[in-house]
C-alpha cells in the first residue's frame, strides 16, 4: 500500500513534470512567432531590406506582395536587391520593375547582381537607383523572345490530323499542330518587336544612353560585369558592402543599420505537399535542373529570358 509521503512525493514529481512541458511550450510558441515576424521583416528598429529575386521571373503573387510590404513598412530605410535570375516573362518582369520603381519612391534602392541576372533580371535591376555586379556577373540579354513548338510532323507520323474551326485566320495562332504562316508570323514578330521597344526603352531612360547606343548593345548577347560597366550599362562592380557605401555616402543612410532579410510568404515549406515535397525531393538527388527547366517550359507570352532551353 503507497503511504501517504509516497503520493505526495509522485505529486511533486507530476507537477514538476507538467511546468516543465508548460515552459517548453511557451518558448516553442515565442520562438515560432519570433522566427515568423523575422521572416516577415517585423523586427523592431530601423533597417536595411534585402529582397531576393531568384530564379524564373513571372510577377506572382507572393513576390508583388512582399514588394507592396517592403514599400510600406516605414522601418525599412533603403533596400538591396539581391538579383540571381536569367529573367522570365515580359509581363512578369515589368509587373516587378514597375514595384521596384514604387518602392525607390520611397527610398533608396540598390540591385546587386550576383551570377546571372539577364532579359528579365536586368530589366529588375534597371528599376533600382543603383547597379552593382561581379567582375563575372552575367547580365545584359537586352531582347525578347516568343517561342512554341511545332509538331505537325510527329502528328503526322503517328496518323494524326488536328482540325480546327476559328472565327479569323489569326485566332490561336501560332499553333503547334501546323507549320506557322507568314501571315502568323508576322503578327507574332509585331508583338516581339513592340515588347523589344519597350525594353530597350527602359535601358536608354533608365541608363541615361541615347538610343543608337542602345541599339547596337540589343542585339540579344549576354556581358560581364567588367563589359556591362564599360558600357555603362551598370554603375560599377563590387558587392554589397559596396551597395551600402553608396547608400551611406549619397543618401545618407546610417551604415551601422541592420540588414534583415525579406522573403515572401511560403506555405509548407520543407514538409508540405505538392510542389514543396517535389522540391524538396528533387534538391536532395541533385535534380533541381530538371525541376527548373520544366518551369521554363510552362512559361507563355512573350519572354525576356536568357537560355530559355536549357
Amino acid at each position: 500500500m503507497i503511504s501517504e509521503a509516497e503520493l505526495i512525493v509522485d505529486r511533486r514529481k507530476l507537477k514538476r513534470r507538467v511546468t516543465f512541458w508548460r515552459i517548453l511550450a511557451v518558448v516553442l510558441g515565442i520562438a515560432t512567432v519570433a522566427a515568423l515576424l523575422w521572416s516577415q521583416g517585423w523586427t523592431g528598429g530601423d533597417q536595411i531590406a534585402r529582397v531576393r529575386i531568384d530564379g524564373l521571373i513571372t510577377g506572382d503573387q507572393k513576390t508583388m506582395d512582399l514588394l507592396k510590404r517592403v514599400e510600406r513598412e516605414d522601418r525599412v530605410k533603403a533596400v538591396i536587391l539581391r538579383i540571381d535570375s536569367p529573367g522570365g516573362t515580359t509581363a512578369g518582369s515589368e509587373a516587378v520593375y514597375d514595384a521596384v520603381r514604387k518602392i525607390s519612391e520611397k527610398k533608396p534602392v540598390v540591385a546587386v547582381m550576383d551570377t546571372v541576372a539577364a532579359s528579365g533580371g536586368y530589366i529588375t535591376a534597371l528599376a533600382a537607383d543603383r547597379i552593382v555586379a561581379r567582375g563575372n556577373t552575367i547580365t545584359g540579354s537586352i531582347g525578347v523572345i516568343f517561342s512554341m513548338p511545332e509538331f505537325s510532323k510527329l502528328l503526322a507520323t503517328v496518323g494524326v490530323q488536328m482540325e480546327e474551326l476559328k472565327s479569323g485566320d489569326l485566332k490561336a495562332e501560332p499553333s503547334p499542330y501546323k507549320p506557322m504562316t507568314e501571315k502568323a508570323r508576322a503578327a507574332s514578330m509585331e508583338l516581339v518587336m513592340d515588347g523589344f521597344a519597350w525594353f530597350k526603352g527602359l535601358v536608354a531612360e533608365r541608363r541615361n544612353l541615347p538610343m543608337p547606343t542602345v541599339d547596337v548593345l540589343s542585339d540579344g548577347r549576354v556581358y560581364t560585369g567588367r563589359q556591362a560597366v564599360a558600357n555603362r550599362l551598370i554603375d560599377e562592380l563590387g558587392d554589397e558592402g559596396t551597395a551600402i557605401a553608396w547608400m551611406e555616402k549619397d543618401k545618407g543612410v546610417a551604415a551601422r543599420l541592420p540588414i534583415r532579410d525579406w522573403e515572401p510568404e511560403r506555405e509548407g515549406e520543407g514538409f508540405g505537399l505538392g510542389f514543396s515535397a517535389a522540391d524538396l525531393v528533387l534538391k536532395s538527388l541533385g535534380l533541381k535542373g530538371f525541376q527548373e527547366a520544366a518551369q521554363r517550359a510552362q512559361l507563355d507570352g512573350l519572354l525576356v529570358l536568357w537560355h530559355p532551353a536549357q
